[in-house]
């Protein structure tokens, strides 16, 4: 009987170290699947450069519209501030993704980020100076929205340059988001504290000698040669085929659309964010920061989640359900006086937001053939970027006669709007995908 006992003990023992040491190997085959896109030298070096230097960008964009709020106590030059940030990404994104198509993007990234340092270091000189104005912010914003229509197509397809396993490029762009997230979760909390302490100047400083990490960390990268695209088409014809190709595939026409719509009407939120933190909650520069790095910590979850995944398989349907999470979040907002109630719901704005976002450039990304990439996703920037600026002007104008409570309660109606028409189009959207999947041969 002891026999027994003793063999009944060991075989308890071993079973129980054997359990625990399944459960470890199961949590770091987790972990590394999460993380499975740093493998590659070139986006571990992208990673690291951009997670700082998108720190200083979040820092700044938290900045500049508490900067002219405090300077003009305008919310209409709120909204044509950001007008005229983002309304170059709509009119030269087309001519961008043509030339992404054509010329060396990893060149076109060192360069973007050489203007878009130099931008804020004369931001800087002229808040240290004390001869801000705001016909200064406006130009300079501009000056930024001509850069950034030609670094988001650029960036979003070099992705493809550096992770070599196309199973792998979901994961990329997810960890992609997770940093751009992870950023806006730090720096809007580390802007609060600047704000509060040291003025706008240091958030500017500290934007533009974030810039330096990103192009070191690009130059140390070893990209393959590029091969230049021989062509005697115009760039207008170019832009043709790739605005064909973009809106005769209806997984990516429907993506675009429903990205262009909560563009349009639900991302403005941000641009009115001061004026809730300041006149609705009766806050400071801190209630601002924080709420912005709500919204972040939900986007940052977001991205976490959709780096989890393993499969591409059931993407098409998350879209729809983080749009309508988004608008359900800016409604309740709207209604929210109580600061921890508004975190609440900053953070499943944020997720909801970000889950939209991420999704949409995935099966973009997936579906698009190389040779078009650079004009597809120069498509996914005007929808997503390039519909702000008159998101933010509509904002702006509609908060004066209506409030801002009323905006951001519209904006949140739009976007479920837009997600039931989705919803919608959805079994179209999946035969299509599969089909393509299908004759890709990819599954999962």
């Amino acid at each position: 009987m002891k026999r027994i006992t003793f063999a009944v003990s060991i075989n308890y023992k071993v079973s129980k170290e054997q359990s625990y040491t399944n459960d470890r190997e199961m949590q770091t085959s987790g972990l590394r699947s999460v993380f499975r896109s740093l493998q590659y030298r070139n986006y571990r070096l992208f990673f690291a450069g951009q997670s700082v230097s998108l720190i200083g960008t979040w820092i700044q964009r938290i900045a500049m519209p508490w900067l002219v709020y405090d300077l003009t106590k305008s919310v209409f030059l709120l909204g044509l501030v950001g007008f005229a940030g983002q309304i170059p990404t709509l009119l030269l994104s087309p001519f961008a993704g043509v030339i992404t198509d054509r010329w060396n993007r990893y060149h076109i990234l060192i360069g973007t980020q050489i203007l878009a340092m130099l931008q804020a270091v004369i931001l800087t000189v002229l808040v240290f100076n004390k001869s801000v104005e705001v016909w200064h912010i406006v130009l300079l914003s501009s000056f930024l929205g001509c850069v950034n229509a030609f670094d988001i197509p650029a960036r979003q397809s070099f992705v493809v340059k550096m992770v070599e396993k196309k199973e792998d490029l979901s994961n990329a762009i997810a960890l992609n988001s997770s940093m751009v997230n992870g950023a806006r979760l730090l720096g809007p909390s580390v802007a609060g504290v600047l704000l509060a302490t040291t003025g706008e100047g240091i958030c500017f400083l500290l934007n533009a000698l974030s810039y330096i990490f990103v192009i070191w960390s690009l130059l140390l990268m070893k990209v393959t040669p590029f091969e230049k695209k021989e062509t005697n088409n115009s760039v207008l014809t170019e832009f043709k085929e790739g605005f064909t190709y973009t809106f005769s595939s209806i997984p990516i026409k429907y993506t675009v659309l429903l990205l262009a719509l909560v563009s349009l009407m639900g991302m403005p939120y941000t641009v009115l964010m001061p004026v809730f933190a300041k006149d609705i909650l009766h806050g400071g520069s801190h209630t601002f920061g924080f709420l912005m790095g709500a919204s972040g910590f939900g986007a940052l979850s977001g991205a976490f989640y959709l780096a989890w995944r393993k499969s591409l398989t059931g993407l098409d349907k998350v879209i729809p359900i983080a749009s309508a999470t988004f608008g359900l979040g800016l409604i309740l907002f709207s209604f929210s006086r109580y600061f921890p109630l508004s975190l609440a719901l900053m953070v499943i704005i944020g997720l909801g937001m970000m889950l939209q976002m991420a999704t949409s450039n995935t099966i973009m990304q997936t579906l698009v053939s190389n040779e078009m990439r650079g004009r597809v996703m120069s498509f996914y920037t005007m929808a997503f970027m390039g519909t702000a600026p008159f998101g933010s002007l509509l904002a702006g104008s509609s908060a004066k006669f209506i409030g801002v409570p009323s905006t951001i309660l519209i904006g949140g109606i739009s976007c479920i709007v837009g997600a039931i028409f989705f919803t919608r189009k959805l079994p179209e959207i999946t035969k299509a995908i599969n089909v393509h999947n299908k004759k890709e041969g990819i599954y999962g």
